[in-house]
């Protein structure tokens, strides 16, 4: 460490900034359905939830090698261009968790350092091979594959527990979603940290103090585990919000079903070096379990602000990216410029979050029926609407609950008879 240089220690300290955004930004990928169903009170999963992705990211670095000499040539690289690709990503995740968008914050990454790289060296830069193959490919299975798998499982457990007791299964599945909610916390940290790491070898690469190709060395990946588990425990209680009373109603038996779908989907693929979002794995299971449950629904209106927020998530991290590059790419005081920018758009999203605060008292208030994040109530929408009215018929006990007299109109009928009364 004796060779890094000013420039290389304001990238790592921005880099580890942007794993501690990770970490709020992310938390409600394993704890807004446990919180939702009552499995957790809010501070303790988040406590949990910091712990295990500390663990998680001394797992393995598959993921950290992807980044750091995959996604894009080391060579010809200046430090400067990874300080503007953390710069568009840390803001396109504080943007998102203002609006309470759950967002990927590895894409976020990922378009910030091709935008950045593009700017600085055009596409000689980046190895669109491993971009298609290891990031585009499985951001668009991994929410569909969690999301079948979590339907499955949900419309299975469901299928299992039939004609037992609600609440004595309820709280057996509130003890497996705390199981499943540790194991997708344990699964972002093997998967998310990693990228930061990433990030942070790639930037001692390009400095000189590590070869390419190397490993990242045990500082940075205890640096990195420790960022992510203070933003984590920090909770991004908006997205929370969004993920657990948003895009669905949840019960515990879906809670389940959801959380041991997207952490396999999130083990396997880190395992196969794939850096996939977590987030759009979660979220797609969250969906695919509201779906399993007969009478269920998702609220496709938070849904399509979601989908059209990940696929604006690259573009838009890359745009912001190469911006600060062609700053930073004027000399010593461009890279001045883009730091105070950095911190005082920060610090405007930090203030404007504060007029509708969201934290652990309020998360499990529904959005859709009070107002929440500045958005106002948001309408059922027509495909919920008309799955809502797809439900069983009521048992004649519920009918006879539902009975009630309407008296008639008059005194007296036409006859002089007294007045009769009709049930319904």
């Amino acid at each position: 460490m004796e060779h890094i240089t000013l420039l290389l220690a304001i990238v790592i300290v921005t880099a580890l900034v942007f794993d501690f955004t990770n970490g709020f930004h992310d938390t409600a990928n394993a704890m807004a359905t446990t919180i939702s169903t009552g499995a957790l009170k809010p501070k303790v999963a988040v406590g949990m939830s910091a712990v295990l992705n500390l663990v998680g990211a001394f797992l393995s670095v598959e993921v950290a090698k992807t980044i750091s000499g995959g996604l894009i040539n080391e060579q010809g690289i200046r430090t400067e261009v990874i300080f503007a690709a953390l710069v568009g990503a840390i803001l396109w995740n504080l943007f998102t968790w203002l609006l309470g968008l759950p967002s990927s914050s590895s894409h976020a990454l990922f378009g910030g350092l091709i935008g950045a790289t593009l700017m600085s060296v055009g596409t000689s830069g980046v190895n669109g091979g491993v971009v298609i193959t290891k990031v585009l490919i499985p951001a668009l299975a991994a929410p569909v594959v969690a999301g079948l798998a979590a339907l499955l499982a949900t419309r299975l457990t469901f299928r299992i527990g039939r004609g037992t007791d609600d609440k004595a299964t309820a709280k057996g599945y509130r003890a497996g979603q705390i199981a499943s909610a540790g194991l997708v916390s344990l699964a972002h940290g093997t998967n998310d940290a990693q990228k930061t790491m990433g990030v942070i070898t790639l930037a001692l690469v390009t400095g000189g103090v590590l070869a390419p190709g190397s490993n990242p060395p045990m500082w940075v990946i205890v640096s990195a585990g420790v960022a992510i588990a203070l933003g984590t425990y920090l909770g991004g209680w908006r997205i929370i919000r969004t993920m657990g009373t948003g895009l669905t109603d949840l019960r515990p038996q879906q809670g389940f079903a959801a959380q041991t779908s997207a952490a396999t989907v999130i083990l396997a693929s880190s395992h196969l070096g794939f850096s996939l979002s977590t987030t759009q794995s979660c979220s797609g299971a969250v969906m695919g379990a509201g779906l399993g449950r007969k009478g269920g629904v998702v609220r496709w209106s938070t849904a399509t602000r979601m989908f059209i927020a990940w696929g604006l998530t690259l573009p838009a991290a890359g745009l912001v990216a190469a911006g600060a590059e062609f700053l930073t790419g004027q000399g010593t005081w461009g890279i001045a410029v883009v730091a105070v920018l950095l911190v005082a758009i920060s610090g405007a999203i930090w203030l404007a979050s504060r007029r509708r605060p969201v934290d652990h008292t309020n998360v499990n208030e529904n959005e859709n029926e009070a107002v929440a994040d500045g958005v106002g109530a948001e309408p059922a929408g027509v495909v919920t609407t008309a799955m809502a009215a797809v439900t069983p018929p009521p048992t004649a006990g519920a009918a006879q609950e539902l009975s009630t007299t309407i008296p008639a109109p008059g005194p007296t009928d036409p006859a002089g008879e007294p007045a009769r009364t009709a049930t319904v």
